[in-house]
């Protein structure tokens, strides 16, 4: 099977994942194109089932992007006007989006300097000065906003540090929403019990795009909580508001999880562990080749750890380097492609300029945006591809 892209080793390469996987995709695709069920049906609930099993909780509602869960997600526990969500402004855009396209207004935090993930010291420094509660209720001191929400972003495939979150959103009675586009299969020890990342908070939200771990064949998301009246209310709004045929209880959105994503995602998720297993192997083996070239310190100013657990499943790769643009057009030139996750913090953006940031608001966040290369990382990925991304790296810093 040829290899479309023009890059000999790719960001991401779905065509060999798919080559190992045709046989059973294509039959399980015929299946439903000859019963002819593709707006929900059983095709969707077998997945959503599957996913809630694998992910221990007790619903799964599937939607039609990841952007849509996290809308979704804002929309079950009653997020709008006058309220804020404290966030992290590194991080994709659908993240924040989703807060003010209900009128509701992020409240950012800084990021943590080694991992890039929402600091919980941060969040608590913007809660010890600003926060208060009285009848149940958290307001912010410098806005009036109704504290509602606390949102960790799971990136890059690693978990946030959510025993922390969890404390302090259960002391100023916020809901937790977990951004869990990038880091499915991911889990941690949260209160003495080993939890996916999305099982934690009152909601977590999935994005099935094609390049995650789990991906479709095109747009696809989904939305796990333990709540049965949270659930209901995705299962709502999710169909246009409606409680019944044709009776709309609210304002809802059309976004529905199709059979043919879902049959698509029911046979990926069996590979999800295996997947995950060899992401890990593979950062690993950069850690040690970026060890034994000697540029640490030297051109390469970070690097992922090496795992021992499944906190980080690696949906991404991501490197701290000097001359980070210099070296992915280096890169790029001689077959190697890279991307940057994410060039211009969300802050700073200039949808958002009415939230009134300002450059050096949040120093980690502006310093990653500039330093942050992704490198390829799949299961497919071979010991000689490797070897080469990290030869050429050391090519670009020694020349």
């Amino acid at each position: 099977m040829s290899n479309p892209s023009p890059y000999k080793i790719p960001i991401v390469d779905l065509r060999a994942q798919y080559a190992k996987l045709r046989a059973e995709l294509r039959r399980a695709l015929d299946e439903v194109v000859e019963n002819q069920q593709f707006i929900l049906g059983p095709a969707v609930t077998r997945f959503e089932a599957q996913m809630a099993h694998y992910l221990n909780c007790a619903h799964a509602v599937g939607v039609a992007s990841g952007s849509d869960a996290l809308l979704l997600a804002l929309m079950a526990v009653d997020i709008g006007p006058g309220d804020g969500v404290i966030t992290t402004p590194f991080t994709f855009f659908s993240t924040v989006s989703a807060i003010t396209r209900l009128g509701a207004t992020p409240l950012f935090a800084d990021i943590n300097a080694d991992d890039y993930l929402l600091s919980a010291k941060a969040v608590n420094e913007l809660l010890s000065a600003r926060g208060s509660l009285r009848d149940g209720v958290a307001t912010d001191s410098k806005t009036g906003l109704r504290l509602k929400a606390l949102l960790p972003v799971h990136l890059f495939g690693q978990c946030c540090a959510m025993n922390e979150f969890v404390a302090l959103a259960q002391q100023y009675s916020m809901h937790i929403v977990e951004d869990v586009a990038q880091a499915c299969g991911a889990r941690l020890e949260v209160n003495g019990q080993t939890k996916f990342a999305g099982a934690i908070g009152a909601l977590g939200c999935f994005s099935f795009f094609p390049s995650k771990t789990l991906g479709g064949f095109g747009d696809g998301g989904l939305v796990s909580t333990d709540s049965s009246q949270l659930a209901d209310r995705l299962r709502m709004l999710r169909m246009h508001g409606e409680s019944a045929k044709y009776y709309h209880e609210v304002t809802g959105i059309n976004s529905r999880l199709d059979s043919l994503q879902a049959t698509v995602l029911s046979v990926k998720q069996k590979q999800l562990e295996t997947w995950c297993e060899e992401r890990i192997q593979r950062a690993d083996s950069y850690f040690r080749l970026f060890k034994q070239c000697g540029i640490l310190g030297k051109g390469i100013l970070a690097i992922p750890p090496a795992s021992s657990d499944k906190s980080h499943v690696f949906n991404n790769y991501v490197i701290r380097a000097e001359r980070r643009d210099g070296l992915k057009q280096f890169l790029a030139d001689n077959g190697v492609q890279s991307e940057i996750y994410y060039p211009l913090p969300l802050h700073l953006q200039k949808c958002f300029a009415d939230l009134a940031y300002q450059r050096g608001d949040f120093p980690q966040a502006e310093l990653a945006a500039s330093q942050v290369l992704a490198l390829p990382l799949y299961p497919e990925l071979s010991a000689d591809q490797q070897q080469t991304v990290v030869e050429q790296i050391c090519a670009f810093y020694r020349h």
